[in-house]
């Protein structure tokens, strides 16, 4: 009688949870892959917006001078690009309901720079002391503004709670084997297994996405997207030393992402050229 109640329940759970996500799939735009999203991007980016201006409120940030003009105007271009190639392709905007912000973060000691849900960007006095250039600030920006247009953070999210939901629903009838093997694992290692099993591969995945993506980007604005190699083999000798297994981190290598940039480069420059 338990089994066959378990096997009924089981199939129901499924028939629900295919019911949920089935609606929910989407595609990333130009990649086409498909990805969940059961969270409101309305609500996402509201969110968003307001820690932006949390942020802004509570760190050293600069709303103008030259390297304000310097990000605002590189962040313009991608923005119009963006817009541009999607209305030339007959698509569906995915920045239409973007509220674009710009800050510089004075921090020198930070090599960094972020895009929130619904174009909400900064960029830190260490990133811009590093880059040679507005190419290579563009290949910087124009990743981070991916992450955005992809829909990335809605996707963790989803993915987070879909994850938590399935995990803790199979515990129940596996008698808590998959908490029992995660604290073991955990206790004996320090390691995680749905971090490194789960999370991390799939983080790497995104990085990756948003690494074509914003070479895509930045290509269409007219940037030269071959300074992409020199600025990573710079931030490669930088991070010397300092980075973990690549197993171990939600970014893929240096070298992966150097080798990927040097393998893309041609085909985004026939592929997408600079509009006008």
């Amino acid at each position: 009688m338990y089994s066959t109640n378990r096997r009924k329940f089981l199939e129901l759970f499924g028939c629900g949870c295919c019911g949920l996500i089935l609606p929910s799939c989407a595609q990333v735009p130009i990649t086409e892959r498909r990805q969940l999203r059961i969270l409101s991007e309305a609500k996402i980016n509201a969110q968003a917006s307001a820690v932006y201006q949390q942020f802004k409120s509570k760190e050293k940030v600069s709303l103008k001078g030259s390297d304000f003009e310097r990000i605002k105007s590189i962040g313009n271009r991608i923005e119009y690009a963006v817009a541009k190639y999607f209305e030339n392709e007959k698509l569906d905007d995915p920045t239409k309901n973007f509220e674009w912000e710009y800050v510089v973060v004075e921090n020198e000691k930070i090599v960094n720079a972020w895009c929130m849900p619904g174009g909400k960007i900064a960029v830190y006095r260490g990133m811009l002391d590093l880059v040679d250039n507005d190419d290579q600030l563009s290949i910087v920006m124009g990743h981070e503004i991916a992450h955005a247009v992809a829909k990335h953070s809605i996707e963790r999210q989803s993915q987070a709670l879909t994850l938590q939901l399935g995990s803790q629903i199979a515990d129940i009838f596996l008698g808590g084997a998959i908490n029992r093997t995660r604290n073991t694992v955990g206790g004996n290692t320090g390691l995680d297994i749905f971090r490194i099993g789960i999370l991390n591969p799939f983080g790497r995945q995104q990085e990756t996405e948003a690494d074509y993506l914003g070479l895509i980007f930045s290509s269409l604005a007219r940037y030269d997207i071959r300074q992409s190699v020199p600025f990573w083999k710079k931030m490669s000798e930088k991070n010397k030393g300092k980075e973990p297994p690549q197993f171990l981190s939600t970014h893929p290598s240096s070298t992966n992402r150097i080798n990927n940039l040097s393998k893309w480069i041609n085909e985004v420059i026939i592929k997408y050229p600079p509009l006008a």
